[in-house]
């Protein structure tokens, strides 16, 4: 049996607020898609998407990737190996 990681109580609020932050863009998404000339929302929308940017390397940065397929870079050893993975917690 694999052995359980102890995760800080900040990986489940960093989590949190970049869950958060995405959360927004998918709001934003359906809403351009249907305003596509709304500047305003347009402005929230890359400034959202430059939050989530900034909340996923530093999130990456301190606990590993939560992306695959190249998407997210692993530092040594490969660190998917461990668990869990972020649609775990």
């Amino acid at each position: 049996m694999a052995k359980e990681n102890k995760l800080p109580e900040s990986y489940y609020t960093d989590l949190q607020a970049l869950q958060a932050v995405d959360f927004t863009l998918v709001e934003l998404t359906l809403y351009l898609d249907t305003h596509p000339d709304d500047l305003e929302a347009l402005k929230q929308f890359n400034s959202a998407a430059k939050k989530s940017a900034e909340l996923r390397a530093a999130f990456e940065a301190r606990y590993g990737p939560l992306r695959e397929f190249g998407h997210s870079y692993s530092s040594y050893p490969w660190q998917w190996s461990k668990a869990p993975w972020p649609w775990q917690v």
